[in-house]
């Protein structure tokens, strides 16, 4: 490996960390890191002072204009849509360093809330702990305006944070007692887990069957499983309890294909919020990495 690849292969955890969060899918964020590669590859690197800055900024920039053309797609896509987790491999972004709650499925998704600009300056400030005047070089912009930016991101995530636990142990034991009423639903049971005003979002990218809109409160969202019970009859379904993004998530197998990733929000007592991942296309680099389960529904 010469110089140059080697130095690149160091950083590269902290780029992918970066332009993943930025477009909440790996694929997206691989490309950009592949595009990264080639303007680094064509660099004189001789005469950088700070290769890490500049690989930064290039990333940034990248994952940004490709975070601009996304809104526009994403606004046509069919129905809700919703990140794809991170599959952990030997590159993955390094969760010791940075915000390992800034990683997962749930903080992705209150990021789509913020526009491309607003995103990266927070990224970049809250996350990666550059200065304002550092993040402002980076987004070739005045450091007042990234500073700007940055405050309306987080006061904007800080109230839509505060609806919710962030405690693993909690969505853990409420995603177990989910899994455990779907072995023998009833609307009772089901209701009974979900909070009045809770809302389920399901992601079928127009390929499969999800709900086109978000589901409000217990009693839809228990129908809704009810009806699901109905369809998995006669199948053979599994189901997981796995940690991706740092977070668990319940993955639902049927027939040997993986069909569902789910993760929720709660209140602490309650489940808030159920994400249903349905697309296949989102779920195909989990899926051929993860087996599905024999025996027991959870693991």
């Amino acid at each position: 490996m010469d110089a140059a690849t080697e130095l690149f292969q160091k950083h590269r955890p902290r780029l992918l960390g970066l332009a993943y969060r930025m477009l909440g899918t790996q694929a997206d964020a691989e490309d950009v890191l592949h595009d990264a590669w080639l303007r680094w590859h064509a660099q004189d690197q001789a005469s950088l002072e700070d290769p890490e800055a500049w690989l930064v900024t290039v990333t940034t920039r990248l994952a940004l204009d490709r975070l601009r053309r996304a809104k526009v797609e994403r606004a046509h896509y069919t129905g809700p849509w919703l990140p794809e987790p991170l599959i952990e491999t030997r590159e993955q972004p390094d969760t010791q360093a940075e915000q390992a709650e800034t990683l997962t499925l749930s903080f992705l998704m209150l990021l789509e809330r913020l526009n491309p600009e607003e995103r990266a300056a927070f990224l970049l400030r809250e996350v990666f702990d550059y200065s304002h005047a550092e993040a402002a070089s980076i987004l070739g912009i005045t450091e007042e305006s990234c500073r700007q930016r940055a405050h309306r991101a987080k006061q904007r995530l800080h109230d839509e944070r505060a609806r919710f636990t962030t405690n693993l142990e909690t969505q853990r034991r409420l995603l177990e007692r989910f899994a455990q009423a779907l072995q023998q639903p009833t609307e009772a049971n089901l209701r009974a887990l979900f909070a009045e005003d809770a809302v389920h979002i399901s992601d079928g990218g127009g390929i499969v069957t999800a709900a086109l809109r978000p589901l409000l409160g217990s009693e839809r969202i228990a129908r809704l499983y009810l009806q699901v019970a109905k369809q998995e009859d006669g199948h053979t379904v599994r189901r997981q309890l796995r940690t991706l993004n740092g977070a668990p998530v319940l993955l639902t197998w049927a027939d040997g294909q993986l069909v569902t990733a789910c993760w929720i929000e709660c209140d602490g007592e309650h489940i808030i919020a159920v994400h249903a991942l349905r697309n296949p296309e989102k779920l195909a680099r989990l899926a051929a990495v993860t087996k599905s389960p024999g025996g027991s529904s959870l693991h």
